[in-house]
């Protein structure tokens, strides 16, 4: 492992361009896009671990063992997280490997299924927030809630959803084997979707929860831990913007630790659910010893890190 060691978190959403692509074989396109633009940082000098959400993915997952359970068993959310684990993974993987084969660089690339311990006592369990699946009318939303002991919420008007727990990440359960295959030079994927929600039970053995890991926080914590010289986040936008949709909305090239928190605390500059996140990640990897964050878009990304584009985020 090289000292210019770069996590990069890459969004489900950026696989799925729109309602018209996103299909297996169009995301498998969008992942192509994408490992050009990683190669590109390979080529530099950088290794990387990529890191990469599985929203949309495991909504799909969840929606095909509800429409089958009629004959078949349903999944749970545990394996549904691994299930896009290795089916992203797979096309990050072959697809990176191709474009270095192209650009005539021999580095071999892995994605791991990565498991994430939480807290089996960690407050999201009594408050469980986070939409999953698909919408239920009243009937069936009763029925889950009784049978299943699902928490049930009703969604604007639009039905009932699903909602289940995002506790925080505490540990990497893959890490010794991540600095292991780092260390032989090899690109890693993985903490997909924020790494498979686990808890330890009294012996120390581990078994799955219904959960999900908030994907940023989940790279930010494998950032820390591996003492990456750099954690970039890759969403929608090429920089992060103050007074986000309104009139006075302003993109910004650089925000030190201190503003970032102060903004962040304001609640009403970054989304919910959205930019909110990712800027709570980058805060998290900079307090804990972390020296240079970016957030842009995929497109940029090289760019971004030649400090072209990106909002960049430093302690001072």
């Amino acid at each position: 492992m090289g000292d210019r060691l770069a996590v990069v978190a890459i969004g489900g959403n950026s696989l799925i361009k729109d309602r018209m692509h996103q299909e297996v074989r169009d995301q498998y396109i969008a992942a192509h896009e994408t490992s050009q633009h990683v190669a590109a940082m390979i080529a530099d000098g950088w290794d990387v671990v990529i890191g990469h959400g599985n929203g949309p993915q495991v909504g799909f997952i969840l929606r095909r063992s509800e429409l089958a359970a009629h004959e078949l068993h349903e999944v749970p959310l545990d394996a549904c997280g691994a299930d896009s684990q290795g089916a992203i993974g797979y096309a990050l993987a072959q697809n990176l490997q191709n474009v270095l084969r192209r650009r005539a660089m021999d580095r071999p690339v892995v994605a791991i299924v990565t498991q994430t311990e939480v807290a089996a006592d960690d407050p999201a369990f009594t408050n469980p927030t986070k939409p999953i699946g698909s919408f239920m009318d009243d009937g069936e939303a009763r029925r889950r809630r009784q049978q299943d002991g699902w928490d049930v919420v009703e969604d604007a008007n639009r039905g009932w959803r699903r909602v289940v727990a995002s506790p925080r990440p505490l540990r990497i359960v893959e890490l010794d084997a991540i600095r292991s295959l780092l260390s032989a030079g090899v690109i890693v994927i993985g903490v997909g979707g924020g790494g498979i929600p686990v808890v330890a039970d009294p012996d120390g053995d581990l078994q799955g929860v219904e959960a999900v890991i908030d994907k940023d926080l989940g790279c930010s914590l494998l950032a820390r831990n591996l003492g990456a010289e750099l954690f970039l986040i890759s969403t929608s936008v090429e920089k992060v913007a103050l007074n986000f949709g309104t009139p006075v909305e302003r993109w910004v090239d650089h925000l030190s630790l201190a503003e970032a928190r102060r903004y962040l605390a304001e609640g009403v500059h970054f989304a919910a659910g959205s930019m909110a996140p990712k800027i709570e990640a980058v805060i998290e990897y900079l307090e804990n010893g972390g020296k240079h964050a970016i957030v842009t878009d995929t497109p940029n990304l090289a760019r971004a890190v030649a400090g072209r584009t990106g909002t960049h985020f430093t302690v001072d």
